[in-house]
């Protein structure tokens, strides 16, 4: 199981070295549509600490949406999708190399990139902290959740308009917990329990949704 998670991982990975401007793009939209916002609001220190933590979480939700149309498109594309379905290996590993696979390039970078920007809206190291810790765990779910909708809509003219309509909604909790946990230490209190939640819709959504997304491809493919 672990060998086959890891060579659909591999394989995801090199392609997307291939690309490299494709990945690099949705890097690049996350941080511009997070510097321009300290533009259009002002300067002004404890109002960038105020709203530090959604614009940071919005930039990664659209980020997301913004990668999911490569998810599938390629494999669906050239037949390899089509393979995929009829392996002898199960089909919600195959999806979850994966999603895992498109976590590392759109997800790790993101997390990775919000700590310089936790210091350019000026927080606190530990609000910091949580602001990656929270990214850590909840990009993860939006890329699960994400290839739900992918999936859904491979092949349609249009997806990538349908995929934001389906995968926007079941975000907004990921969003809340994810800004409230930053909040929360802004305001003295701990941000262990919107970590914990967290993580729990993280463990959630990987036991659910890739048997889900495998149900989506068959639907789509047939």
């Amino acid at each position: 199981m672990i060998g086959t998670v890891a060579a659909v991982v591999r394989r995801d990975l090199l392609l997307a070295f291939r690309q490299r401007a494709d990945v690099a793009n949705t890097l690049l939209f996350f941080v511009v549509v997070v510097t321009m916002v300290p533009l259009g609001v002002g300067a002004e220190p404890n109002l960038l600490r105020a709203i530090a933590p959604g614009v940071v979480w919005v930039a990664a939700l659209l980020a997301a949406i913004l990668s999911l149309n490569r998810l599938f498109a390629a494999d669906f594309a050239d037949g390899t999708l089509e393979q995929m379905l009829i392996s002898a290996e199960p089909l919600p590993l195959i999806v979850l190399g994966k999603t895992a696979a498109h976590w590392l390039v759109t997800g790790l970078p993101v997390t990775a990139m919000s700590v310089v920007l936790g210091v350019m809206f000026d927080l606190g190291a530990e609000a910091t902290a949580t602001l990656a810790a929270a990214l850590a765990l909840g990009t993860p779910v939006l890329s699960l959740v994400g290839a739900v909708g992918a999936a859904l809509t491979l092949g349609l003219r249009g997806g990538g308009v349908l995929v934001s309509l389906l995968v926007l909604p079941l975000y907004v909790p990921v969003l809340i917990l994810g800004a409230g946990s930053v909040e929360a230490v802004a305001a003295g209190l701990g941000a262990a329990p919107y970590l914990l939640l967290l993580g729990a819709l993280a463990l959630f959504a990987l036991v659910l949704t890739p048997w889900a997304v495998s149900a989506a491809l068959r639907i789509s493919v047939e």
